[in-house]
């Protein structure tokens, strides 16, 4: 869904490399501020509800259906239900407001492209239940209801911690709190069609940090994708794989490997909450929003009170660029979304418009090193691309403010090795203090060494499982 209305604001900062960004925050207040300026505004509640029974409230205003911009209410209520979508999860939405918005709604999910891919994610895909659209009075809304749990912080004994990512996988052997091995392993997985190669490929590295252990009294993981009591529900790295191996062989992935483990104790969770976790862990404090900017875009929160939620926090496919030319994901088909503005495809889609020449069938990785090498050598050219990332993530992290009470903000992945990732830190503050100097000084950035940049999710990952009563 495209919008080329008058609510498209440009920031004050503008990207050096992409003057047509159009912030998705920036967007957002002037649409709602022209709703209230109205007089007239029409309140929207939605409740996103998943088959556990966990219910969210979220509230906005439309334009009045007499507004000359009333044509723009769909655009902005779509946007804002898929970052809901992607950012909490759920398989029904419960939706009151105008009548005719909610059916347009409804046939935006059912025969648009970029809605079915939503739908079908969040329906069966995800929840293994149909997607609806519901109208409904204000009175007939569910009840809101939510469950936190406790995550990690179990370093005792003998550990492993693995983080699976796109372009590498990363195993670390934590004894007592402590790292005696770490390791990084460049692969490729997402067009192997073989769930065996995966399989292998994960006990490799499980075996390399076994052999610094006198024993091994639990693992734990992070992967990019949802899953859902150690079963894989979705995931990229798993997508060259033909879809009836994806249900016989993939699901239980891990299951299997635990078994192969001899079934100690054995949890996997998805990269961006370990992400969060290892932030949290690193900080000692709570209310965590972590982002990590590696082959996508993983996100992960840790709540005031220092727990987890069901929510997705699938960071990767939030709107954050509401421009009509914007970056589009192949995956979605969707425009605009966080995967190509905080990643290595981010590099890899400005590395020409920069001016640096790379091969057209350079791997991305190898695409980021190439820049990162002339970043350090001080290349005015790459030192572009992190400026651009920067402006980017200053403007998101305000949109992310409205969806996330967060006090820290912790930034992990590839991209941000090297110098580059304190450019794109600086130019995210430059945004915060010149453009929302109300919020900047509640905004306060993490970001970890080079080893825990790049083995930090792993060490978390270990502390997943806990060996409580495990004889």
């Amino acid at each position: 869904m495209r919008y080329t209305g008058p609510f498209l604001v440009a920031p004050r900062i503008t990207p050096v490399l992409d003057p047509a960004f159009r912030p998705a925050a920036l967007a957002r207040r002037a649409f709602h501020n022209a709703a209230l300026q109205s007089g007239r505004s029409r309140p929207v509640t939605a409740a996103i509800e998943q088959p556990d029974g966990t219910v969210c409230h979220f509230h906005t205003e439309i334009l009045p259906p007499d507004h000359p911009h009333a044509g723009a209410n769909v655009f902005f209520v779509e946007r804002w239900l898929k970052f809901l979508l992607w950012s909490r999860g759920g398989h029904r939405i419960y939706l009151t407001g105008p009548d005719d918005l909610a059916d347009e709604l409804g046939r935006f999910y059912a025969l648009r492209p970029t809605g079915r891919f939503d739908a079908q994610m969040m329906g069966e895909k995800i929840y293994g239940r149909p997607f609806e659209v519901l109208h409904c009075a204000a009175e007939e809304l569910p009840p809101p209801k939510g469950r936190t749990q406790p995550l990690g912080r179990n370093l005792d004994g003998c550990r492993i911690g693995f983080d699976l990512g796109g372009s590498d996988r990363k195993v670390a052997a934590v004894r007592e709190g402590e790292v005696v091995f770490s390791e990084e392993t460049v692969w490729d997985p997402i067009p192997q069609k073989d769930p065996q190669w995966h399989f292998d490929q994960i006990q490799d590295s499980l075996k390399k940090a076994a052999a610094h252990l006198p024993r091994v009294d639990a693992i734990g993981g992070s992967a990019a994708g949802v899953y859902v009591n150690n079963r894989v529900r979705v995931a990229s790295l798993f997508r060259g794989v033909p879809p009836d191996l994806f249900r016989s062989r993939v699901k239980d992935l891990f299951i299997d490997l635990r078994k192969a483990w001899n079934n100690i104790p054995f949890e996997v969770v998805n990269d961006g909450e370990v992400t969060a976790l290892a932030g949290s862990m690193a900080i000692d404090d709570n209310a965590v929003l972590g982002v990590a900017l590696g082959t996508s875009t993983a996100g992960g929160y840790v709540t005031p009170e220092g727990g987890i939620t069901t929510w997705l926090n699938e960071l990767a496919f939030v709107p954050v660029d509401y421009q009509q030319e914007a970056a589009v994901d192949e995956w979605s088909g969707d425009a605009g979304c966080a995967m190509k503005y905080f990643s290595q495809q981010c590099v890899g889609r400005l590395v020409g418009v920069a001016g640096i020449g790379v091969p057209s069938e350079m791997p991305l990785p190898e695409t980021l090193k190439h820049v990162q090498g002339l970043m350090a050598d001080g290349d005015y050219r790459a030192r572009k691309i992190y400026e651009t990332i920067g402006v980017y993530l200053g403007y998101t992290l305000v949109h992310f403010a409205d969806f996330y009470e967060y006090r820290h903000i912790l930034i992990l992945g590839r991209v941000t090795s090297g110098p580059g990732g304190q450019i794109i830190l600086d130019e995210a503050r430059r945004v915060l203090d010149e453009e929302f100097p109300e919020l900047s000084p509640q905004v306060k950035f993490q970001i970890p060494g080079e080893k825990e940049k790049r083995h930090g999710q792993a060490i978390a990952a270990a502390s997943l499982p806990s060996t409580a009563g495990v004889v």
